[in-house]
């Protein structure tokens, strides 16, 4: 109340507001608001006391009010992403990719799920670095009762947004989860050198299978791209021994290896030796086989001819041996003509002696030529003093 006012000072200041003149105040601000006219009374004094409530504009605010409300329901879902629309907090339905509508809060609510993103869970280390371990998750229990380190990543995107979104509290822990379950069951499985080297990849392979076999038995919702093992390694307290054990398997292996490779060259030679041994046992079993059938087939067309002339065969048979025997030793020639006819000096020995003395000679003089055959001549009256001497040595 202003100081201009001609009640001012005649009202008691003490007591409550006039009412009317508070709804009067209301009703004119709003008639200014949505440019109704004040109304006026006959007589030109104050307005009639009845008051007037602008029924127009109260509706077309509150029709205002409606359209905003109806308007918020409107939502769009981009391309790789579901909408999940709940009514009252219940499921209802999912949405595809587009511009859609719901009954506005708090009747119903839509949560946009992202298909399209790969999620990564690590276990076994943190921030995509295998140094940063973290041992409570990585340490497994082989079948052969040892520890192994195995450090592991599961890549996972969705598959059903409204299982995702109502089964599955904290989606990331439980694939954590369902992840260690599932590699302490495989590992529990299998020998820990079959985990470190050759069965890495069937490794990963079943316990891909077995997550998703898992998850889907939740109904999660998730679906398990890929596992991906970073490291299979012994816990870093028994690493040095370890080592040890490996070197000592590798030497192993190598002398079983050069054990191998020595009896591959070994055995076929001896094989082949004994093949050859063999036949050439059987190649002489046939010649003495046949040489004896043709002997004994000799002796007898020689026993017929025997028979037949008896003189005649003791006689070629004699000098067929003396040939046999005479062409196989040294002989020397002699001239007779004037002396002795019997010879007991052993020429043949002095042909060699000869022989070899001359050879000796020429292998000094040249060397890189052959040496000439050693000849003696004999002279005719050396031979046969030399024949004197030894009748006389014989006569005494």
């Amino acid at each position: 109340m202003s100081l201009n006012d001609p009640q001012w000072g005649k009202r008691d200041r003490s007591g409550p507001p006039d009412l009317e003149e508070i709804w009067r105040n209301v009703n004119r601000r709003l008639n200014t608001i949505f440019g109704r006219k004040e109304p006026e009374g006959g007589d030109g004094g104050p307005p009639p006391t009845k008051p007037s409530f602008p029924i127009g504009g109260a509706g077309m605010l509150g029709a205002l009010v409606v359209v905003i409300w109806l308007a918020s329901g409107f939502y769009i879902v981009d391309e790789g992403r579901r909408g999940v629309v709940t009514r009252f907090g219940k499921y209802t339905e999912t949405t595809t990719p587009g511009p859609r509508w719901h009954l506005p809060f708090p009747i119903e609510a839509v949560e946009v799920v992202d298909f399209s993103q790969v999620k990564t869970v690590e276990i076994g280390y943190r921030n995509g670095n295998p140094r940063n371990k973290v041992a409570k998750e990585s340490l497994f229990l082989t079948d052969d009762e040892n520890i192994i380190d195995i450090q592991f990543a599961v890549q996972y995107n969705l598959k059903s947004a409204a299982d995702y979104s109502f089964n599955a509290r904290k989606p990331d822990d439980v694939v954590a989860q369902v992840a260690q379950t599932a590699m302490s069951e495989v590992a529990g499985h299998s020998q820990m050198d079959f985990a470190l080297y050759e069965g890495r990849a069937q490794i990963a392979t079943e316990t891909e299978k077995l997550m998703q076999a898992m998850l889907d038995r939740y109904g999660t919702g998730i679906y398990v791209q890929k596992v991906t093992l970073q490291n299979a390694l012994p816990p870093d307290q028994v690493a040095a021994a370890f080592d040890d054990a490996v070197k000592a398997k590798q030497d192993r292996e190598r002398q079983k290896n050069e054990g191998q490779a020595y009896a591959n060259d070994v055995v076929p030679r001896a094989r082949g030796q004994a093949s050859r041994l063999l036949q050439e046992a059987d190649g002489y079993n046939a010649s003495v086989t046949q040489r004896a059938d043709g002997d004994a087939s000799r002796f007898k067309q020689i026993l017929v001819e025997y028979a037949k002339a008896p003189a005649v065969t003791r006689q070629r048979l004699y000098l067929d041996m003396m040939q046999s025997v005479l062409g196989n030793s040294s002989k020397v020639l002699i001239d007779q003509k004037a002396g002795n006819n019997l010879l007991y000096l052993p020429l043949d020995q002095l042909l060699k002696q000869s022989a070899a003395g001359a050879a000796v000679a020429a292998d000094a003089s040249r060397p890189t030529q052959a040496p000439p055959e050693a000849t003696v001549t004999l002279d005719p009256s050396r031979a046969r003093e030399l024949s004197r001497s030894r009748d006389a040595g014989a006569g005494r």
